[in-house]
């Protein structure tokens, strides 16, 4: 689209008939993909008209094509230098600029012409992570799903994470935010003891922020820790009876100890404070059919299979509807769930351990 664009822009343009004639060769070239051409006739075309900035855009335009951006950079400046409200001399420049590692001086150029993606790229490089930040998701709004915009905003969003916990943690060392800080650290390294220790004293100087004892509470359930679990998220609901997540939570812990008629209230509570999460509903038709709920358990599992195609937690949930179905001698409907779950079974693997 650029090339048209080049095109359309330079046939209204004057030029010397000498330099008229290498633009239009190199532009036959350009659509012949014959690309070393076209740099000769550029080339030839500023040559023979040194103020002709449609020659040097094309010819740095060519070079770009090759891939050579260094080189395409002096022609850039200097179609600039001649037409300097040139927008696609102005993109074409901060590419060719930020290919060569100059993210500094590429930005100007880049966001003259809203080119969002290459802004939010330059804008990592000079540490300006906020605006990439911004620039990647405003990208992002025009392309949704675009592969490369996801991974730059999760890369951008990730080191301005960093750089916001590292600020933390030099400015407020003994605060319990940067105990929290680095136990999630931990956390994520697997490292539980250390993860407990900092929770621990993060709760001691805070004990009523929110979160804490949820995050906690992840700690020990990560270790198998189950009542240790099961108090935490208590704590946590106690706290914030409105949060879904420590419901959840708390559910699933109870639901470890062999507790389902105590884990059931708190996994209605929490599809009704967020309905529709598969995980709750499968953990919940689980705790109904262990405290003698058929009822509920047969709607939360199907339910859970309306929600989840091909995946382990829809086997899950064909398991144990088979099961189910069975014990209330409706053999051919058992049958069919366990069909369901074979087939699952065989195409993904066998369902994770709860």
């Amino acid at each position: 689209m650029i090339h048209l664009f080049l095109f359309a822009w330079f046939a209204g343009q004057a030029a010397s008939p000498e330099a008229m004639q290498h633009l239009q060769a190199g532009l036959e070239a350009r659509r012949q993909h014959q690309v070393e051409m076209e740099i000769t006739e550029f080339r030839k075309a500023t040559e023979s008209d040194p103020n002709l900035a449609e020659a040097f855009v094309n010819l740095g335009a060519a070079y770009m094509e090759n891939h050579n951006y260094g080189a395409a950079i002096a022609p850039l400046k200097r179609a600039l230098e001649l037409t300097p409200d040139l927008p696609v001399a102005h993109q074409f420049l901060g590419y060719a600029l930020l290919a060569q590692g100059f993210s500094a001086e590429a930005i100007p150029h880049l966001q003259r012409v809203g080119a969002l993606d290459a802004l939010g790229i330059a804008q990592i490089e000079t540490g300006q992570l906020t605006e990439a930040v911004s620039n990647f998701t405003a990208a992002l709004a025009q392309r949704p799903g675009d592969p490369d915009l996801l991974y730059y905003l999760g890369h951008a969003s990730g080191l301005l994470s960093k750089s916001a916990i590292d600020n933390l943690l030099a400015a407020h060392p003994d605060s319990a935010r940067a105990h929290q800080a680095l136990a999630e650290n931990y956390f994520v390294l697997r490292q539980m003891p250390q993860a407990e220790k900092e929770y621990l004293e993060s709760l001691r100087l805070r004990p009523d922020l929110p979160g804490l004892h949820l995050e906690l509470g992840q700690v020990y359930a990560n270790s198998a820790q189950w009542p240790k679990a099961e108090t935490e998220f208590r704590s946590e609901c106690k706290l914030r009876p409105g949060n879904a997540e420590a419901a959840y939570r708390l559910g699933g812990a109870l639901l470890q100890q062999g507790k389902a008629g105590d884990a059931l209230p708190e996994l209605k509570r929490a599809n009704d404070l967020k309905p529709d999460m598969p995980e709750t509903l499968y953990s919940l038709g689980k705790a109904a059919s262990l405290d003698g709920d058929s009822a509920t358990a047969e709607k939360a599992w199907l339910q859970v299979i309306e929600l989840e195609t091909n995946t382990a937690l829809a086997a899950q949930a064909h398991f144990g509807l088979a099961g189910l179905y069975r014990k209330q001698g409706k053999t051919a409907r058992a049958q069919h769930e366990m069909q369901e779950f074979q087939k699952l079974q065989n195409a993904i693997g066998p369902p994770r351990s709860e």
